[in-house]
């Protein structure tokens, strides 16, 4: 079986995985890497295939899996959680490992409301992870556009990257203070510029601060990397494709605010909109996916949560929000459990619920 295992992931993905595999000839542990290390998606299947359906439906859920390993802890290679995924999230004990990396770029992507009184940029000035760049969501933007923090053009996105020293080869990671809020957005835009290399801090700042690790207040020192950008159009989607697909039916639109803020029982925080919600959209507030730290949860019971709250899986998904940006951490939640047909709909309700000619719904439908 170990061996069979092994051939198998090394035709699958190529030796660099199976590296991390070797020295860990225990068929239980095998199993444990492939799934931290592949996700439940691959991970799962690899197992099915294998002939073991119990253990691929716990691919994706470290605590499932080891408790049916017989492990008490989470297993870890090299100190590292096997949830560690350097294109989606990664624990702070990862970025810590990784602190030293030369192609290591890390963003401070932290964005807060207007009514949370408090000032990003002050924030990162005062205090970051060390070598983090700050990353503004308003400025790498279209300021064409009368909406906030609406995608930039792939130009602008380029430049602001080659002067903030992130281009080709590296691995990013974005955070934010809030936890897990604005560094989702960040995380999107890149995925939408054809960037894979990049993941989420679980927990972010407040995490990572918590833990007693470096934090400095000095700039990072810069040097210019070219970046390839490659935009992935079917990420992203306008007020006349997400009017299209309320109509027909052939998306699931899943919107990341509040229940209140969903049913029109809440004012919206941005003046002159209207109340409501996108018909036939479904609600998932984007702090349901989160613990009490702000760290995600783990892909179990993020399928759970949007399966309860009627998401069909069989349809590709837009998400969408109030501006644009947690919608993003239900795209980074959705790729955590292998469900990659997903786009978000850059205007969101700072757009949809502008709009005087487009159909708004109350209450729980």
């Amino acid at each position: 079986m170990e061996g069979l295992i092994l051939n198998l992931v090394s035709g699958t993905v190529g030796g660099n995985v199976v590296g991390r595999l070797i020295g860990s000839l225990n068929q239980g542990t095998i199993i444990n890497s492939i799934a931290g290390i592949l996700g439940g998606g691959l991970g799962g299947s690899i197992l099915g295939m294998l002939g073991a359906p119990d253990m691929a439906g716990m691919a994706g859920s470290p605590h499932l899996l080891n408790r049916f390993l017989g492990c008490r802890q989470p297993y870890e290679y090299r100190g590292l959680n096997m949830q560690d995924d350097p294109k989606t999230l990664v624990s702070t004990e990862w970025l810590h490992a990784h602190l030293k990396d030369p192609d290591l770029r890390i963003l401070d992507g932290s964005y807060y409301l207007p009514q949370m009184g408090r000032d990003p940029r002050a924030e990162y000035d005062a205090a970051h992870v060390p070598n983090a760049r700050f990353f503004d969501i308003d400025d790498v933007a279209d300021h064409g556009s009368d909406l906030p923090h609406m995608v930039p053009p792939v130009e602008k996105f380029m430049s602001r990257m080659r002067a903030m020293g992130v281009g080709d080869g590296h691995q990013v990671v974005v955070y934010d203070g809030m936890g897990l809020f604005s560094a989702a957005r960040v995380w999107w835009l890149f995925k939408l510029m054809g960037q894979n290399n990049i993941a989420v801090l679980d927990g972010g700042l407040p995490k990572w601060q918590a833990e007693g690790r470096p934090v400095e207040d000095l700039p990072p020192v810069i040097r210019d990397r070219h970046m390839t950008v490659r935009r992935q159009n079917h990420m992203v989607k306008d007020v006349t494709q997400v009017s299209a697909a309320s109509k027909l039916g052939d998306y699931e639109i899943i919107d990341a605010r509040s229940p209140g803020r969903f049913r029109g029982e809440e004012p919206e925080p941005r003046a002159g909109l209207r109340p409501g919600h996108i018909p036939g959209s479904k609600n998932v507030c984007f702090k349901d996916l989160l613990n009490a730290d702000q760290t995600m949860k783990n892909p179990v019971e993020i399928r759970q949560i949007f399966e309860a709250a009627g998401v069909d899986f069989n349809k590709p998904a837009i998400t969408t929000c109030g501006s644009g940006v947690t919608a993003a951490v239900l795209s980074l939640g959705l790729e955590r459990i292998g469900k990659t047909d997903h786009s978000l709909y850059d205007g969101s309700w700072s757009e949809w619920g502008m709009f005087p000619t487009v159909p708004v719904a109350t209450g729980d439908a």
